[in-house]
């Protein structure tokens, strides 16, 4: 069975290659990359991120991968975003007013309320919204409703279209943690650091990549 080519978006800012090897691991052909040429060709594409929301799009835009991005979610073929690669995704954050998003989801990044610790450092449960081929297998059948997965963060998302949201986590309030937008998938928590029940998404994403 062929391994699909995923291009891990390489703009160099944080630990880029624990989703690439993660990739690797449930059978794609990942590679860490902003080489245009390998990005032209790949079958899909991951946009990781750890760090401040300002410096991160500086550098993805410093490595001239912005107009890339925008290509391939243009071409359909499938898009994951990981924490910071998600809020990349959306149009601004409050961590920094100034910075401009990629705006492919319609929406701001917005900090977590007052009333907790921040950042969520930890595992918590999701609560899946609306069935999505990332989640397949991964629900669990008790009124909890989700998989646990491994947060690192100070910010969710919030789509201006709520049925963009697929699954939230309970934190203070209810944050949103997993998104669907059109061809896009994007978490909020880093599945490659989620054990089996993030493997299991990544395996989900690489499978729908080959079929």
């Amino acid at each position: 069975m062929t391994a699909p080519l995923i291009a891990v978006l390489d703009y160099g800012i944080g630990n880029l290659r624990s989703a690439e090897k993660a990739l690797q691991r449930v059978g794609a052909d990942a590679r860490l990359t902003r080489d245009g040429a390998v990005v032209a060709d790949a079958d899909a594409v991951v946009l990781p991120g750890v760090g401040a929301f300002g410096a991160c799009m500086d550098a993805l835009r410093g490595a001239g991968l912005e107009g890339v991005i925008h290509d391939i979610v243009e071409s359909g073929r499938p898009f994951l975003g990981i924490c910071v690669g998600m809020q990349m995704l959306f149009d601004d954050s409050e961590e920094n007013p100034a910075a401009r998003g990629l705006g492919v989801i319609p929406g701001s990044v917005r900090w977590i309320p007052a009333g907790v610790k921040r950042p969520q450092m930890q595992w918590n449960r999701l609560h899946i919204s609306r069935p999505d081929p990332l989640l397949v297998g991964t629900e669990i059948a008790d009124a909890a409703g989700g998989p646990w997965v491994y947060f690192v963060h100070s910010l969710h998302g919030v789509p201006r279209d709520e049925s963009d949201v697929v699954a939230t986590c309970e934190y203070g309030s209810t944050l949103n943690a997993v998104f669907r937008h059109g061809n896009v998938i994007a978490t909020q928590f880093h599945p490659e650091k989620s054990g089996a029940s993030g493997l299991a998404m990544l395996r989900n994403f690489v499978d729908g990549v080959r079929s």
